[in-house]
């Protein structure tokens, strides 16, 4: 595991990194299911109103992500050094799979 993250100057070049960062399929795979599992509570809480349950999305979206991680990429998660680059870039990687221009 690297513990010396390099710095960007922006998103557009904090993707590249942030791809080559989950370039493990499994750790990806568990990034969109924890995603598409944070779309799903968001949901169900606007629907049925119950606000408790709000504080599910950072425990599913970052367990999921740091399995991913820890277990199968083996490397430190890029929230823990660039939070904002890292949470933009699981969005973008979802859309970006579930459009199928990333396979998994």
């Amino acid at each position: 595991m690297s513990e010396h993250s390099p710095q960007f100057k922006s998103f557009k070049d904090f993707y590249p990194y942030y791809l080559q960062e989950h370039s493990n399929p499994i750790c990806r795979r568990l990034h969109v299911i924890g995603s598409a599992l944070v779309l799903l509570v968001t949901a169900a809480v606007l629907l049925t109103q119950q606000w408790v349950w709000l504080w599910l999305l950072p425990v599913i979206g970052y367990g999921f992500a740091w399995v991913g991680h820890f277990f199968f990429e083996h490397n430190r998660p890029a929230t823990f050094s660039h939070p904002w680059y890292s949470l933009a870039g699981d969005w973008v990687m979802f859309w970006q799979v579930i459009t199928g221009k990333i396979k998994i």
